[in-house]
């Protein structure tokens, strides 16, 4: 029997809690982080709101010399690393550096630093340029600087899989840990809230316009109409679980299953590869729908993809089967980094036995779903099934199992 994947450390770094404590407390209350861009002027942008990480200080984390080099996403990612390292309890100046790897889902890259040297470029000429522009804009950056940065010398590699790449890199990991790589930091922190990176994610059609933060993020709602961009995202060290309980280590929960799909080409009348990445991850985890007591939402809120997504779920546990959050409604959806936090925010979840709240939605009943809104629901549940779709087609779905389920 291959041993399980287990998660040892989390680390998060969101709109509205930076460091995973103060995520949960503002999670549990509903206290969301979406708000009018700070980074710069958007009077001429038709899109305004964001979810910016607040209050976080590179310099007081790392040292001077990275700062030059690394994009904020980056910087965001490298602390999110050291904490989740931290709250694993691993030193990995103390462990062999070919037993630890490195797999993160990046979408956008540095988008933030590409931009300004751009911008250097057009103004100034290419002698102003810096020459850590090489990689500080590459989508595996993160995945680079976290496994130098820790002595990281085993397998290592992103996913590019938009808001899907959090699950499929997760996946990954659980990959290497069971091909025997003991340990693997894993998930996503991404983000392009800049001018640039704004106007690229524009051009997909599915940002809002709205301009109230309470009434721009509205997944299976009538008003339904876009969503909201936001940076952050959330890092967790994976390990197998014999080498977790040989050191002596606590554990949040299990990897338990996993599928990704790929949505037919449109016109065919094939039905989506949502409803399929569902039933293979359970199957995978060796699960029914029974079995399942949580469900994170994808919530593209588009009212043909809720649609979509609804039907789902529908189709796998019943109309109204099995509870259902949302919890990106307050931080906005964190490109590769969104599903890597609802994974951790399930694994507190189960932990607390308390279903987090969908903020702001008024659910239209014609969705099905039992959707949780308002404010936290008491719940015992034992797993939780994470979904997440990527622009394009990319459909995953991940199965987490309480530890000492």
């Amino acid at each position: 029997m291959t041993a399980a994947t287990v998660v040892t450390g989390v680390a998060v770094a969101a709109p509205n809690g930076l460091g995973t404590d103060a995520y949960w407390r503002a999670t549990r209350a509903g206290a969301g982080g979406i708000r009018p861009i700070r980074k710069f002027d958007t009077s001429r942008y038709p899109v305004t709101l964001a979810g910016e990480v607040p209050d976080f200080r590179p310099e007081e984390h790392l040292p001077s010399r990275l700062l030059p080099q690394t994009d904020h996403m980056t910087r965001l990612a490298l602390v999110a690393a050291d904490q989740a390292l931290a709250d694993a309890r691993v030193d990995p100046t103390a462990r062999d550096p070919f037993t630890m790897g490195v797999v993160t889902a990046g979408s956008s890259g540095g988008f933030e630093f590409g931009e300004r040297e751009l911008r250097n470029l057009w103004s100034k000429g290419g002698q102003y340029v810096s020459a850590y522009q090489s990689f500080a804009w590459f989508y595996a950056v993160n995945t680079g600087q976290i496994s130098i940065r820790n002595g990281m010398r085993g397998p290592c590699g992103v996913v590019v899989s938009d808001q899907a790449g959090g699950l499929d890199a997760l996946a990954q990991a659980r990959r290497l840990i069971r091909g025997g790589t003991p340990l693997v930091v894993s998930g996503g922190v991404d983000g392009s809230i800049c001018s640039w990176g704004l106007v690229a994610q524009m051009a997909g059609g599915r940002l809002s316009t709205a301009t109230d933060p309470d009434r721009a993020y509205l997944p299976f709602d009538a008003a339904a109409a876009g969503h909201v961009p936001g940076e952050g995202g959330a890092l967790l060290v994976l390990e197998d679980a014999d080498s977790a309980r040989d050191r002596g280590a606590r554990t949040y929960g299990e990897i338990a299953g996993y599928a990704a799909t790929f949505d037919p080409r449109p016109g065919t009348g094939r039905e989506p590869g949502l409803r399929r990445a569902i039933e293979l991850a359970l199957d995978d985890a060796d699960l029914a729908p029974a079995d399942i007591d949580l469900v994170f939402a994808d919530a593209a809120a588009v009212p043909e993809l809720d649609r979509i997504e609804a039907d789902a779920l529908a189709a796998v546990f019943g109309p109204g089967g099995v509870p259902v959050t949302a919890p990106k409604t307050m931080t906005g959806r964190l490109l590769s980094g969104a599903a890597p936090l609802d994974v951790v925010t399930a694994l507190l979840a189960l932990a607390d036995g308390v279903v987090p709240p969908t903020v702001n939605v008024t659910p239209l009943p014609g969705y099905g779903l039992d959707l949780v809104v308002g404010a936290p629901r008491p719940a015992r549940p034992e797993t939780a099934l994470v979904l997440a779709r990527g622009h394009g087609g990319f459909n995953s779905a991940l199965v987490v199992r309480r530890a000492g389920a």
